[in-house]
């Protein structure tokens, strides 16, 4: 998807980081809308249908994170943050408003677009979770229809909640989920702070699908904030 059709809007009001985002997105084929204000933002991604949205939340009229909850009411565009607010509660904040990633600055262009791949990627499983119920990563494979769960073609056994929390990260595929949103959709709303489950839970599906639990593949530790399955290798950036 990195070519001429992929539109990128960036919604920034730093000249310096539109300049140093425009030369490296369009020296890489994307096609990249700029937005300098929240409202801006807000009108381009309603009448221009971009693939993804790069996000800053100090804008000069509104916070990102008012805009992030404005786009998530009627589309479900990926949406990275790229923000120099660096505390664990501001990502959380952004990333529960229905942000997909966060990019803390200053960042490097090849995470950067690490980072969109992925986006796009989990764009395109979402949109293709409907026409087949078997998820394959590297040397996992999930059959939904049969509840099967496969690694290096051997059966694992799961139980209902370890099945269910992988459930849940590869419907998020590629994004990062919030330690209170795992919770809720795993144990139900009653459980969101009982976080110390997800931990012992998160270990449990390591030890049964990584090959080196201490070391996992897949299964990414956000520290303070989530998990996310990984579906694209730190050395493809």
């Amino acid at each position: 998807m990195t070519n001429e059709k992929t539109v990128v809007l960036l919604i920034e009001d730093e000249p310096q980081m539109r300049r140093f985002l425009r030369i490296t997105l369009e020296g890489h084929g994307y096609r990249l809308i700029e937005a300098q204000s929240g409202q801006e933002g807000l009108t381009e991604a309603a009448t221009r249908s971009p693939d993804v949205v790069l996000l800053d939340l100090g804008l000069p009229d509104m916070d990102g994170l008012e805009v992030t909850t404005a786009i998530r009411e009627w589309s479900g565009v990926p949406i990275i943050v790229l923000s120099a607010r660096d505390r664990e509660d501001d990502k959380i904040r952004a990333l529960d408003a229905g942000a997909d990633d966060y990019l803390t600055k200053p960042f490097g262009a090849g995470e950067l677009l690490a980072r969109i791949r992925v986006a796009l990627r989990h764009l395109s499983l979402q949109q293709a979770g409907g026409e087949d119920p078997v998820f394959a990563l590297g040397n996992l494979r999930v059959d939904f229809a049969k509840r099967q769960v496969l690694r290096d073609g051997r059966e694992v056994h799961l139980t209902p909640i370890e099945y269910k929390l992988l459930a849940t990260l590869i419907r998020h595929a590629g994004k990062v989920i919030t330690h209170t949103l795992l919770m809720k959709e795993v144990w139900g709303s009653g459980y969101s702070d009982q976080t110390h489950y997800l931990r012992i839970y998160m270990a449990q599906l390591r030890h049964k699908l990584e090959a080196d639990p201490a070391r996992p593949r897949f299964l990414i530790n956000e520290p303070g904030i989530g998990y996310r399955l990984r579906i694209e290798q730190e050395e493809d950036r």
